[in-house]
Formats: structure tokens, C-alpha cells, sequence
């Protein structure tokens, strides 16, 4: 009896382990397949040092043809790529990956379109492009230069005091042109003269120019005044006026009439406002100052508002995570006309006031600044058959390389979604790829006394109190 009741038990015990063990291992498989098909992991860095841009992901998802991307390297390094490179093909079947071995499949590498320059090579199929660097900027940017075959060119006008995209000084725009070369744009400055029809014709001596003989060249995509500093003539804001009411596309930015400090105030630029106020757009002659204190996140003063939250529109509708900076602004008056249809981009909060003149030693009377909220940047579209585009911001040193370097402000891509805006590629408007930040640790002389006191001293004679109490308490 007690035999067959251990040998019943034994059974029962052996059934319920194979069921256990079948039971796990389909558990486990379930899983395994689970994670194969959807792939998900969790950013836990501060900076989402390990996650896609919003750029990446709305472009790979996107895709509407297949992409692939080949990684060169030694088959030691394939692991450097997959870490990048997988993510990108998780968000889209189309976009594919492959891994080659230059030195054991050299004809395979030279078929792929292997160059020692570029780790990563990136084909549309209808053109291949380099990335320079195995990581997300680099590879979105070689992405985007693959996508985008089409010419497109942003002309930066000269010659009035703007600023320069060969100027790598923090008030240069060189920054500007090596981000508008990533997304395949490119850029060159233009100095608007006369057409060439006027400029061969003799001209007695004394004799002005004819008027209207300016224009803007005609491969230009997107035109950008960056801040002149001498008033633009009538011709010239004339050939801006037809460039833009005949379907052409431009940013208009207008620093301050006002001296502030030592600085020189820019010239008030008289018949480009006049354009622009025909437009719907009154640029003002004040200076825009902020009392929020939030600039002292960033060490700033009043006289560089930081705006947190953005007007309704396809170019700030990404930039929900980003603040912005603008520094020495001017505010803009928003009148509806018939000749365009305009929209606010970038408003303060009701902590800011506009004055219209500094006092000694930088005094101001609040009694006298128009009060907040108050527009910075607007974009409108013109009205007709052309439906030429703008954009206009009242300074031009939110764009300078100090601060469309800095990748804690969202100033570079406020500047780009413009002129994707601008060039009618919204499929781009998006926040870019940022480089991982630099996460070091500063510690003062105040905070190097307290760890040495903590660790030192506090800490170790505390367990040594804490085992003395036990003892005695015991003994």
C-alpha cells in the first residue's frame, strides 16, 4: 500500500515538473518571439543619450522606398554599428542594414560603394552618401542628403553689414551653413545688384543707377537678410518685395535701432519695413526685455528673452521640449492684409515689456514699456496664385553661432524648421539628432570639505558607534 501510494506520488510529482518545464519553455519562446518582433528598450539617460531624434524617426518612418545602410568596419567593429544602426531599422522595414568586412570582402566593399573616408554609406537607390561618423547626425544627415536629390540653394545676402556664413566667430553664421549642408541644402552669400541686361549698358557719367535693376538670382530656394546694419535702397528692398510676391521664399532678420551699451544700433532700414508692414508685419523700434528670470537658467539677462512655449504653426509644432533664446529683440505688430495671410511663431508671456529708449546706466522706466505678451517671429503667405513665403524675426543674434551652437537651446532648429518651412520640405521639420553633452562632474571647494567630512570621518566613526552601542548593549 505505501509502495503504490509513494509510486502514485512519484507520477503525480514527475507530471507536474514536465508540465512546469513545458509550461516554461513556452513562456520563454512566446517571450523570445515577443522581443524579436518588437523591439523595445527605455532611455534612462538625462540627455536620451541612447534614442532617436524626432528628425530620425518621422524620416526612417516615413520612407517610402527601400534604403540601405552598410556599415564597413573588421568584424570586431560590427557591434559599434548595430548599436546605432539597428535602431534605425527597427522603426521601418524598408530601411535596411548590412555589415561588410573591407579586408576579407574587398570586391563586395567596392561594389557597395566602400570609401576609407565614411564607415557608413547610405543608398536611396538613386544616390548614395557617406556618413563620416557612426553616429545619428552624421547617419540622419547622410539620409537626408541620399532622400533629397533635388538642387537647393539658400542665398545669404552681403554687402549691408550681415552676418557671414564664412565668419566662424561667435557672431558668424558658419554654424548656419554646415547645418543646412547636413540636411543637402547649400548655401552661399549673395550681394544683390544689378540684372545683367543693366549692368553691361554704359552709363553717362554722374547717372544713377535705373531703378528696379536688382534682383535676386533665380536658383535661389530661400533668400536670408541676416541682420544689415546699413539701410538697405529702394532697389534693393524692391528686388526683395518682387522676389517674394512672385513665389520666391525668404527670412527677414532685423537687429535693433535702439544703441544699447556701447554697441551701435543698426540703421533703421526704412523701405524693407515698408515691405514688410504691406505684408502685415510691422517691425517696432523698441527693445524686448524679459522678467520672468528665466534666462538665469542660462545666465542671461532681461535684454535676452527665453521663450519656453511656441504659437500654433508647422514650423514650432516640434518644439515642445526646447526653450529658445533672443537676444536684443524687437517686437513685431501682426495686421491681417489681403495681400498675405500671416501667423505669430514665437510670443513672450505677459513678464516682459518692450521700451523705446535706456536711460543712463542702463535705466528704464516700466511706466513708459509697452507691456507683454509681446510676438518675435512670425511667418506669412502670400496671397495669390505665386504664394510666396517669409519669415521675420526682429534680431539677428538668435541665429549667430553662440547661440546656434548651443545645443541646450532650440535656436538651430527653429532656424531649420524655417527654412524647411520656407522651401516647402516640411517632411524635415523636425527636432535634429544632438551629440551626447558632456556630463562632467564640477565639484567646489565647499563640496570637496563636506564628501571628505561625510566619507572620512562621519561616515566610518558612525558604523564604528553604531557596532560599540550593539556590543555593549549585548554584553
Amino acid at each position: 500500500m505505501d509502495a503504490k501510494w509513494i509510486k502514485t506520488r512519484q507520477t503525480k510529482f514527475a507530471a507536474y515538473v514536465t508540465v512546469y518545464i513545458l509550461v516554461t519553455l513556452a513562456v520563454l519562446t512566446v517571450l523570445n518571439i515577443l522581443a524579436n518582433r518588437y523591439d523595445k528598450s527605455y532611455d534612462s539617460t538625462k540627455n536620451k543619450q541612447f534614442s532617436l531624434s524626432d528628425q530620425t524617426i518621422k524620416i526612417v518612418k516615413g520612407l517610402k522606398l527601400d534604403v540601405t545602410a552598410t556599415y564597413f568596419g573588421t568584424e570586431d567593429s560590427f557591434r559599434t554599428g548595430r548599436d546605432l544602426l539597428d535602431r534605425y531599422s527597427s522603426l521601418s522595414p524598408k530601411f535596411h542594414v548590412k555589415y561588410i568586412a573591407p579586408d576579407k570582402k574587398p570586391q563586395l566593399a567596392k561594389s557597395s560603394g566602400y570609401r576609407s573616408d565614411s564607415p557608413v554609406i547610405v543608398d536611396s537607390g538613386a544616390r548614395r552618401e557617406g556618413a563620416k561618423s557612426v553616429t545619428e547626425e552624421e547617419v540622419t544627415g547622410a539620409l537626408i542628403r541620399s532622400l533629397k536629390t533635388a538642387e537647393r540653394n539658400v542665398c545669404f545676402v552681403s554687402g549691408a553689414g550681415e552676418h557671414s556664413i564664412d565668419d566662424s566667430d561667435r557672431n558668424g553664421f558658419s554654424v548656419l551653413k554646415q547645418l543646412l549642408e547636413r540636411d543637402n541644402y547649400k548655401s552661399r552669400a549673395v550681394t544683390l545688384k544689378p540684372a545683367a541686361a543693366d549692368a553691361g549698358k554704359p552709363m553717362a557719367i554722374g547717372q544713377a543707377e535705373p531703378a528696379g535693376a536688382v534682383e535676386v538670382p533665380k536658383d535661389c530656394s530661400v533668400l536670408v537678410i541676416g541682420g544689415p546694419q546699413e539701410a538697405y535702397p529702394p532697389p534693393v528692398a524692391g528686388a526683395v518685395k518682387g522676389y517674394v510676391e512672385n513665389g520666391g521664399r525668404a527670412m527677414i532678420m532685423l537687429d535693433n535701432v535702439i544703441r544699447i551699451g556701447r554697441s551701435e544700433a543698426a540703421a533703421p532700414n526704412i523701405d524693407l519695413e515698408n515691405v514688410l508692414t504691406d505684408w502685415g508685419v510691422t517691425v517696432d523700434k523698441d527693445l524686448v526685455l524679459d522678467r520672468s528670470g528665466i534666462g538665469q537658467l542660462f545666465e542671461f539677462g532681461p535684454e535676452i528673452p527665453v521663450i519656453m512655449q511656441y504659437e500654433s504653426h508647422q514650423i514650432t509644432a516640434p518644439l515642445t521640449r526646447v526653450m529658445s533664446a533672443f537676444p536684443l529683440v524687437r517686437s513685431l505688430e501682426i495686421k491681417s492684409t489681403g495681400k498675405a495671410t500671416v501667423d505669430k511663431l514665437v510670443q513672450t508671456t505677459e513678464d516682459s515689456m518692450a521700451i523705446t529708449e535706456i536711460g543712463p546706466g542702463g535705466a528704464v522706466d516700466p511706466k513708459k514699456a509697452k507691456p507683454g505678451p509681446l510676438t518675435l517671429a512670425a511667418a506669412g503667405t502670400l496671397s495669390g496664385a505665386a504664394k510666396g513665403r517669409f519669415v521675420v524675426v526682429g534680431t539677428s543674434e538668435w541665429a549667430v553661432n553662440a547661440f546656434a551652437g548651443t545645443r541646450q537651446l532650440g535656436n538651430r532648429d527653429l532656424f531649420l524648421n524655417s527654412i524647411n518651412w520656407l522651401s516647402s520640405d516640411e517632411d524635415l521639420i523636425s527636432i535634429r539628432p544632438k551629440m551626447p553633452e558632456d556630463q562632467a562632474f564640477n565639484i567646489t571647494t565647499p563640496r570637496l570639505n563636506t564628501l571628505f567630512w561625510m566619507s572620512i570621518v562621519i561616515f566610518p566613526f558612525g558604523v564604528v558607534a553604531f557596532g560599540l552601542a550593539t556590543w555593549w548593549k549585548r554584553r
